[in-house]
């Protein structure tokens, strides 16, 4: 299962890709926003990278006006891997290099279109493992190391 979630600006965009997961037949769970109502990026942020984080959802999919304030905030979650993508190679090579567990759209970016073959083609691709693994290991070394501060 997805967990789902945008700011104000996004939440049109988020209610065109669920219903494009709907036709797909992907399972997700809507952490919010709920309207167009001015909200704030970083607690949906951080809502669906803890559910990702704790396992109760796979993967999870954000979208904010560039993609880029909401997956930082996810990002601040241990165990997040959360990428901002605007195009499908960057897609593909960040599930298959860097075994990201969230992908983070630009509403104000990406037509709905490209979204949607974004979103396939992350969905789809998968995880190499091998020098790859060694590098994920590394990334989540330093921020083992730095959970401290």
């Amino acid at each position: 299962m997805l967990a789902i979630g945008s700011d104000h600006a996004a939440f049109r965009f988020k209610e065109e890709v669920k219903a494009y997961l709907d036709e797909k037949g992907i399972e997700y769970k809507d952490l919010g926003c709920f309207s167009t109502e001015r909200t704030d990026y970083p607690i949906y942020g951080e809502k669906v990278a803890n559910a990702v984080a704790s396992g109760e959802c796979e993967k999870g999919l954000l979208f904010c006006g560039t993609g880029v304030g909401i997956s930082l905030a996810a990002n601040k979650v241990p165990g997040i891997r959360a990428v901002v993508c605007s195009d499908c190679y960057t897609a593909a090579l960040s599930r298959r290099h860097n075994d990201t567990n969230i992908l983070a759209l630009g509403a104000r970016v990406v037509g709905i279109d490209l979204a949607k073959m974004i979103i396939d083609t992350w969905l789809n691709a998968e995880f190499e493992g091998g020098r790859h693994a060694d590098r994920v290991a590394m990334i989540n070394a330093i921020e083992t190391k730095n959970s401290s501060h």
